[in-house]
């Protein structure tokens, strides 16, 4: 689908064909949001693009009917959010003509500046080729009179840029006419004004330049009051003089250079991605433009296993159109990139950049790194962010740029208002995954389905493998998979699949926790899943409470421990332990055997053969 303002205000769907909308209402409110570059807007400044200042009374209701006809006629491709008081127009799976003007001028603004005149001719052709007429035709004319003049400055800024690099190309002939008939319409604009001296004089045509210029100097006085700005003086000046030259000079052949595509290192999104709306919707909004923030950023947490990836990296490819510069991706966990200087590296080679020196520090490259983004709309997704201090270096800066993090731990950078923390799947989500990943077969048998989301705990990677088992064995039933994820002994043992293990990622929470911390884990085992206050572990542990919640707490924080409000308690800490991760403390508590500095060569003793409960 493709939206357009670059003149009437239109609708095309992939084909090609108009999708035809009702009134000019309705084509007010779509322009009004489009023009709002993805944020929201507010009911009142509908209202005045609307009917300026004299509303009906049934206002709202009136610009609730005119979204309601607009998802209808756009479809999926094309989300209208209602957000407080106001309406969010998110398009990322749809083409917006005025951003795609955008990019394409401003790399022909680029181009211009570094004299690469061909590139930019074909960069700035590019972006007025998409102007069809007059902008906001079909529209309100409250909403024409408060945003034509802005799409008009864009056009008439591009057409100059294109004029100058079409000049510098020395195609200065065919350029008089429209020059001629531009600087008349616009008979104030000093720059078109000496483009039009300069194409005349190179021509040929010395008195018709001069002519133009005694034009421009009357028409600026008599309306402005002032003298020709420096600019038109010195083209002026140079017809006078002879310098600007009979014709332009031969433009220097540009050399041929590859210019490197914008980096797309993103891992292919999950073709079955289901649930998570909710979650989608606040990532996706913390990642949006922001008149405040300095840069858009959104941290995902959540225990291992959760799907934080699977979100983050679907979420990234639903903005890859937000972010046409690229969109970077570093895994820092097991398995990823290890060393920070190796991943800075590889960025700035996504970039183009080659380091001179093959020494460089992480200090000299993170400088490098950040000198090569900045400016430019990147997406960075930095996935198993072990911690704060090796994130921030990757981070870009700037209002353009975002970035999406994925940690089992809260981040110290982080706060409340970009943090989205992962919950476990609901049963009905954990068995929309299960369906997408299996098949047929789990509609076939609703009551296995159930038994073997519940063997899952609410853990999309567990329930995934499942899915995959049964996908990988036609033969098998439902049930069959169900009876054999019962016993709770063998359970993690079923949940693998190939490089899939939900036991190998449980045990990678336990990297950083202290190892006092990691031998009281299999302890707790002897309150099952049930809620236990810190008095409780404390008296297990044979520690003082303090001591025991500070282990307890660093658990937390490891995502293997879940804190909970302990009814009939005030202020205190009460705290459960996750269905699967008591059936991890039976590998553990092999440990429990070895010996161990005091205190916690009792602790060992005491909780060696106790087995899981409730």
């Amino acid at each position: 689908m493709h939206l357009g303002v670059l003149g009437p205000v239109e609708v095309h769907d992939d084909d090609g064909r108009m999708v035809e909308l009702p009134g000019t209402k309705v084509h007010t409110v779509l322009a009004t949001l489009i023009l709002a570059g993805g944020q929201t807007v507010s009911d009142d400044r509908l209202s005045s693009m609307l009917w300026a200042w004299d509303p009906p009374a049934t206002m709202s209701a009136q610009i609730y009917t005119y979204v309601s006809r607009l998802r209808k006629r756009l479809g999926p491709d094309v989300e209208l959010i209602r957000r407080p008081r106001g309406y969010l127009l998110r398009a990322d799976r749809a083409g917006l003509d005025l951003t795609e003007f955008e990019r394409s001028a401003g790399a022909g603004r680029t181009a211009l500046a570094g004299r690469r005149w061909a590139e930019a001719a074909r960069e700035l052709r590019g972006a007025l080729d998409l102007v069809r007429g007059p902008a906001l035709t079909n529209v309100t004319e409250h909403l024409a009179d408060v945003e034509r003049p802005r799409l008009e400055e864009l056009h008439l800024a591009a057409l100059e840029d294109w004029f100058e690099a079409e000049l510098a190309l020395g195609r200065h002939h065919r350029l008089v006419p429209d020059l001629t008939s531009l600087t008349a319409e616009h008979p104030m604009r000093e720059r078109m004004r000496a483009q039009l001296m300069t194409a005349l004089y190179r021509c040929g045509r010395q008195s018709d330049a001069l002519a133009v210029f005694h034009s421009g100097r009357r028409i600026l006085a008599e309306e402005l009051g002032v003298d020709p700005g420096e600019e038109l003086t010195g083209v002026h000046m140079g017809v006078l003089d002879g310098s600007l030259g009979q014709n332009a000079p031969e433009p220097a052949p540009e050399p041929v250079a590859l210019r490197p595509a914008a980096p797309a290192m993103l891992p292919p999104d999950l073709p079955d991605f289901t649930g998570r709306q909710d979650e989608l919707d606040q990532l996706l909004g913390l990642v949006e433009p922001h008149p405040i923030a300095r840069t858009r950023r959104a941290f995902l947490t959540g225990p291992a296993g959760i799907g934080k990836s699977a979100l983050a990296v679907h979420a990234a490819h639903l903005l890859r159109e937000r972010f046409p510069d690229g969109q970077l991706y570093a895994d820092l966990g097991e398995g990823g990139s290890e060393d920070l200087a190796a991943v800075l590296t590889c960025f700035l080679r996504a970039l183009g950049v080659e380091p001179a020196a093959r020494d460089l520090g992480a200090d000299e490259l993170t400088r490098l790194y950040r000198t090569h983004s900045a400016g430019r709309r990147l997406l960075v997704l930095i996935d198993n962010a072990p911690g704060t201090g090796r994130i921030t270096a990757l981070m870009p800066t700037g209002p353009d740029a975002a970035v999406i993090v994925t940690s089992r731990r809260h981040l110290t950078g982080a706060s409340a208002r970009d943090t989205t923390v992962l919950a476990p799947f609901t049963e009905d989500e954990s068995t929309a995954l299960l369906a997408a990943v299996a098949g047929e077969r789990i509609g076939a048998d609703p009551g296995a389905a159930r038994e073997i989301t519940a063997a899952c705990a609410g853990l999309p990677l567990a329930v995934r493998i499942a899915g995959v088992r049964l996908a990988a064995r036609p033969l098998w039933s439902a049930a069959r998979l169900a009876d054999r994820l019962t016993d709770p002994r063998t359970r993690l043992d079923e949940l693998s699949f190939g490089e899939l293990r939900v036991r190998d990622s449980l045990l990678r929470s336990l990297d950083g926790v202290g190892e006092r911390t990691r031998r009281v884990l299999p302890a707790l085992a002897a309150f099952g899943t049930g809620v236990f206050p810190a008095e409780a572990a404390a008296r297990l542990l044979r520690l003082p409470e303090a001591a025991a919640e500070s282990a307890l707490e660093e658990l937390v924080d490891a995502r293997l421990l879940e804190p909970v409000t302990a009814a009939g308690r005030s202020g205190g800490s009460a705290y459960r332990l996750p269905e699967l991760v008591l059936l991890l403390t039976d590998g553990l508590r092999d440990d429990a055997r070895q010996d161990y500095p005091d205190p916690w060569r009792g602790i060992a003793r005491a909780v060696v053969n106790l087995r899981p409960t409730g």
